[in-house]
């Protein structure tokens, strides 16, 4: 568990906030994606794409979190990873181990089966619990973060400026793959073409760091420029869904603009980082603050257990009602307290950290 000292509570805020909107995404998939990926239309998807798609600014929102609090690396390696494996890893098998199980008392799978996942934890995790890929990216980005450190300790800001540059033009490439299948390279036997270095999730990384060194003062740009990203990013995410709904069979077919690396998350991402950071709360020691703070120290193991108290309560309250205009934040908010509420309960457990994070 993270020792609470010198905690910024903006940032608990929107730890908080990403956590929260990660079970509303998940929750909006009941109502848009069929059991063999195909995309349900009608009334309900259109609640999706309103509700939602702020929300998927919620895994950069959590990796920048992650770049903010540690670029560039200070620890040695070993140090490092250490820490790492006890805070993340360990938990994060022992979730595998708890979701294959409960797989098997669902009727999902058999026991054989729910053995054989566990097995393959060290492959890639189980197809029905998708939402534990998010740790093996996140272990990915740890382990690059110490080779990328030393550069950042010294780099200009012209030259991050430059990184991010050519970043975020990445994030433009699945829209230009609409007009060019091909581009700067690819092809079927290139599978790194020319910006593939400056791709992925690593930027909100850098980018975070870069906030955090030239811009952690509040600054009087700071609310029109957020306004202004989450508002265009938001429509564009918002509209592309919204115009791919009629004609998309597959879910990838329509989610092309709620993918993490498009330049219309990232704007909402940034957006709302910069809308949230310079939050400031009078008394850190208040119920509100303290309740924030605990929140956002126990998000991980949130995250971790919140797909199976979403199954509860979607087969709770489904038929609360006919529109998933109310349905979805009502699922989602029951799941958040609920599974912030089973993690308080686990921390009080001896080596709870194991279980937690």
């Amino acid at each position: 568990m993270q020792k609470d000292t010198k905690r910024n509570f903006a940032l608990d805020v929107l730890r908080v906030l990403a956590c929260y909107m990660v079970i509303q995404v998940h929750t909006g998939e009941f109502y848009y994606i069929g059991p063999i990926g195909d995309v349900i239309k009608g009334e309900n998807a259109f609640w999706v794409d309103l509700y939602n798609s702020v929300c998927r600014s919620a895994v950069p929102l959590f990796v920048m979190l992650t770049g903010y609090f540690l670029l560039p690396v200070k620890d040695e390696p070993a140090q490092f990873f250490r820490k790492r494996f006890t805070r993340v890893v360990i938990p994060f098998i022992f979730w595998c181990i708890a979701y294959s199980f409960y797989q098997f008392f669902r009727g999902q799978v058999d026991f054989t089966t729910a053995c054989t996942n566990i097995l393959k934890i060290p492959v890639n995790f189980g197809t029905q619990v998708g939402h534990l890929w998010y740790v093996y990216m996140l272990m990915g980005l740890y382990l690059f973060a110490p080779i990328i450190s030393p550069w950042l300790k010294t780099a200009s800001r012209k030259s991050i400026e430059l990184y991010l540059g050519i970043w975020a033009f990445t994030l433009c490439v699945p829209y230009i793959h609409l007009l060019f299948p091909d581009i700067l390279g690819e092809c079927f036997w290139n599978g790194t073409p020319m910006l593939y270095y400056f791709s992925g999730l690593l930027g909100y990384m850098v980018l975070a760091y870069y906030l955090r060194t030239y811009a952690s003062e509040r600054k009087s740009w700071n609310l029109p420029v957020g306004i202004a990203l989450l508002v265009v990013g938001y429509f564009i995410t918002w509209y592309g869904f919204h115009e791919r709904l009629s004609t998309a069979e597959y879910v990838p077919q329509l989610e092309i603009t709620w993918g993490y690396e498009t330049i219309n998350v990232a704007m909402v991402a940034t957006g709302i980082f910069l809308l949230i950071k310079n939050i400031r709360i009078k008394s850190p020691d208040s119920s509100c603050g303290k309740l924030v703070t605990d929140i956002s120290i126990k998000s991980y193991g949130i995250y971790l257990i919140h797909i199976m108290l979403l199954n509860l309560f979607y087969d709770l309250l489904n038929n609360l009602s006919d529109s998933a205009m109310i349905k979805i934040p009502v699922i989602a908010l029951c799941t958040f307290i609920t599974s912030y509420l089973m993690i308080k309960a686990l921390s009080y457990l001896p080596k709870s950290k194991y279980i937690i994070g």
